[in-house]
């Protein structure tokens, strides 16, 4: 007898829907058949539609920039990541420049990972090095992480790392098999200027400074055939460019990532009152700029929310150097991005995530992987409202969407049923050798 059987749903399999019923069993799926079987717990789920567990790639939970935190922690992040349909997320260590603050990164970030209600995976961080970067990769891979983040911009805080070491750790990722997750912004073209104010975030940091460094790393990526992974790319004049340039690597070794965010809004809604609340970087674009997301969106392989919140006092500030820059996005995910771009962004944000990410028995509705879904009510146009998390707005309230997360599953057990929130205990996701 099986545990617990998923009835007469719609059911999303390798980009087709199909009805059929869910067998589980030990946390995994064991059977998918139009045939009844006995369950001790028999679900039915007409009407509604079976999609495979959402898969976030970027959020920050409890980030400290020194002066102010993210106010989500890893168990309110992951309650408002539930109630999208998301069950599990990929968070980042702290940056580290040195083997050794690696792997206290890691168990800083595992301790406090303990309260989280979904299961979860890390991005190892790195900074300015100052260590040998193989022994860095290594250590890192010990540690059950391949997938590593860099920045090629914020000298100011020293998290910038320079051409050579990008170059490098290129050669290293395809040596062994890991993947170099870059924020791509050309530090020399970013302006900070004390006078600014949230009206002046995309002069700031302009869309030349995410385009040209962008195409510098995909020529390095072609010289070295290492594997790279473009985070939140806001703007589709780099992605146009991406496509003229280096059509034959994007998502063979360049993957692209992007965000609700800039499929969502324009850089006109900086100009308002209330802009404040829609700054992080990159920041938005012109209407041009999402019209071209829209319209090469087939190259977008992920979409992760970039989920880093604030509270909105600590959003209203005059200067944008006092501002912190992020947004929450994690609980609206799913709902706006199926608004936008149809069944298309499931995979983006399923499957294709797995693949990335080293997460094997995630991402897909198939026998022998964990029995992780979204039980998702179909309701197109319908607005978007609640916040389950710590964050006092959302900037997707009131928008609409393509319908709701009702129920969600973790390893084959309910911890959000018809809306209520039942819990659960969270796992750390060992990951895998990149292999896309």
């Amino acid at each position: 007898m099986y545990t617990l059987a998923l009835m007469h749903g719609k059911v999303y399999i390798n980009q087709a829907w199909v009805h059929t019923n869910i067998y589980i069993q030990d946390e995994k799926i064991v059977e998918i058949s139009s045939e009844v079987f006995p369950a001790l717990e028999a679900i039915d789920l007409r009407g509604l539609e079976i999609l495979p567990g959402i898969i976030d790639p970027h959020v920050h939970f409890e980030l400290d920039l020194g002066w102010i935190k993210s106010v989500d922690n890893f168990y309110s992040g992951s309650v408002a990541g539930i109630f999208g349909g998301i069950t599990s997320y990929v968070d980042f260590l702290e940056p580290v420049d040195t083997v050794e603050g690696l792997e206290k990164a890691f168990l800083s970030r595992m301790s406090l990972a303990k309260k989280s209600v979904s299961d979860y995976h890390f991005h190892a961080t790195i900074k300015n090095p100052k260590c040998n970067l193989e022994d860095f990769v290594i250590k890192m891979k010990s540690l059950g992480m391949h997938t590593l983040k860099l920045f090629t911009t914020y000298s100011e805080s020293n998290r910038r790392t320079d051409d050579q070491h990008i170059i490098e750790l290129l050669k290293l990722s395809r040596k062994h098999h890991f993947l170099i997750m870059a924020h791509i912004e050309n530090d020399d073209l970013i302006k900070i200027d004390q006078t600014y104010t949230y009206r002046e975030l995309p002069l700031s940091r302009q869309t030349i400074a995410e385009t040209s460094e962008a195409l510098k790393l995909a020529k390095f990526v072609y010289d070295t055939m290492g594997n790279l992974y473009m985070v939140h790319l806001s703007s589709g004049h780099t992605l146009a460019g991406l496509i003229d340039q280096y059509k034959d690597l994007i998502n063979k070794k360049f993957f692209i990532e992007s965000c609700p965010q800039y499929f969502t809004f324009t850089k006109d809604v900086l100009q308002t009152d209330k802009g404040y609340l829609y700054t992080f970087a990159p920041p938005l674009r012109s209407l041009r700029e999402k019209e071209l997301l829209f319209k090469h969106a087939e190259y977008i392989y992920t979409i992760g929310t970039d989920h880093c919140a604030f509270m909105e006092k600590d959003k209203k500030k005059r200067y944008l150097n006092d501002i912190p820059l992020g947004i929450g996005g994690i609980e609206h995910s799913l709902s706006i991005m199926r608004h936008h771009l149809g069944d298309q962004a499931i995979d983006k944000m399923t499957l294709h995530v797995a693949q990335t990410q080293g997460l094997r028995k995630k991402g897909k509705i198939e026998i022998g992987y964990d029995a992780d879904f979204a039980i998702f009510r179909p309701m197109p146009n319908e607005k978007m409202y609640g916040n389950h998390g710590t964050c006092d707005y959302s900037v997707y309230e009131g928008l609409h969407g393509s319908g709701k997360v009702v129920s969600t599953i973790i390893r084959g057990k309910f911890v959000l049923k018809n809306g209520e929130l039942l819990g659960g205990e969270g796992q750390w996701i060992e990951g895998s050798d990149f292999n896309v």
